[in-house]
């Protein structure tokens, strides 16, 4: 059970450099090719350019250097390192909590990728992978807890 902390904690350091990597493409020149621009459908600058990669997203008419809006990258970044703590606190039920929220925010940007820009971020793949897994480690964690923590 100790473990699990740390395999969390992990999982979300490796969540902080995909974050990262996806950061460094957004605020890459657009007329360079990103590193992560291998296919036609796995473009990761088309993807970190679009006007879904800042929370709010843009509006069409917005002129794309103004407005205050966060790159979903960096949000990626404090919620994995919110994650990250929390699990090294042992506060599983706020783990389990923003994993839920992380993961739901991954699925309708995952569904954003698929249906609007039609082009995939393999940084945001990976992103997804690595919170689906964190959220599933948590989910095991709590039922664990909850069979010991039972009466025999």
């Amino acid at each position: 059970m100790k473990d699990m902390k740390y395999l969390i904690a992990l999982l979300a350091v490796a969540g902080i450099v995909v974050s990262t990597m996806a950061l460094r493409v957004h605020y890459m020149d657009p007329a360079l090719a990103p590193p992560c621009a291998v296919t036609e459908k796995f473009d990761c600058g088309t993807v970190n350019h679009s006007r879904f990669a800042v929370f709010p997203p843009r509006t069409f008419d917005e002129d794309p250097k103004a407005g205050s809006h966060i790159p979903v990258a960096m949000l990626g970044i404090a919620g994995y390192a919110v994650i990250g703590v929390l699990a090294l606190m042992g506060r599983w039920w706020f783990v389990f909590e923003f994993a839920q929220i992380g993961f739901l925010f991954a699925a309708f940007l995952s569904y954003i990728e698929a249906y609007v820009l039609q082009k995939w971020c393999i940084y945001c793949l990976w992103s997804q992978g690595i919170i689906v897994s964190i959220l599933l480690l948590t989910i095991a964690t709590l039922i664990l807890r909850r069979r010991q923590k039972r009466p025999a």
